[in-house]
């Protein structure tokens, strides 16, 4: 069983749990007809019981505005295209107030996430199947090779030739654009 905060999973209460921690998927499928406002204000709930203050109401309305979705907060999410309503999901973790999301996020939404983290102050844990792109979005990588855990550490400890070619059994080359190392593979 995985640990989170220096604790067992399964010693947590889930009450407790979702006030610290986050995980959303790009497979979101509420059926109910929500408005954007009403998803993000169900964040709040591990805080407010269900009772929304005017603190709640505010920090959900700030999270609207700072995921860039003030003009669509009263829109239903059917009524959003594919990104509009990820933001609206992404939206639900601050209002939580926890320290960690763990996103499976599209490629799409690198840029709002890196905001979220570098802004917010949030540990955010993404689930991407393209290096490149974990490369210039990411402090730190976890690589996996057959489940389990074949390197961790800075981008430029992972991001290497050697350590690419190990994983993946294919030749690698790493060029430097903008700073950042962006792997070839042939």
């Amino acid at each position: 069983v995985g640990e989170f905060g220096g604790k067992k999973l399964g010693h947590w209460k889930s009450k407790e749990l979702s006030k610290h921690l986050a995980i959303l998927t790009q497979s979101n499928h509420i059926e109910m007809k929500l408005t954007v406002r009403e998803l993000v204000a169900f964040g709040r709930f591990p805080h407010s019981g269900g009772r929304m203050t005017k603190q709640d109401k505010e920090i959900v309305a700030q999270a609207i505005d700072y995921m860039e979705l003030k003009e669509f907060e009263d829109r239903f999410l059917d009524e959003l295209s594919g990104g509009q309503r990820q933001r609206a999901y992404i939206a639900m973790a601050p209002v939580q107030d926890m320290e960690s999301v763990f996103l499976d996020a599209p490629k799409n939404m690198m840029k709002m996430v890196r905001k979220l983290s570098d802004e917010l102050g949030k540990t955010v844990i993404l689930v991407l199947h393209e290096i490149n792109y974990a490369a210039f979005y990411s402090d730190y990588i976890c690589a996996f090779k057959n489940g389990k855990i074949a390197k961790y550490g800075t981008v430029e400890e992972v991001i290497q030739k050697e350590v690419l070619s190990e994983i993946y059994q294919v030749d690698f080359e790493i060029l430097n654009i903008k700073g950042k190392p962006l792997s070839v593979y042939y």
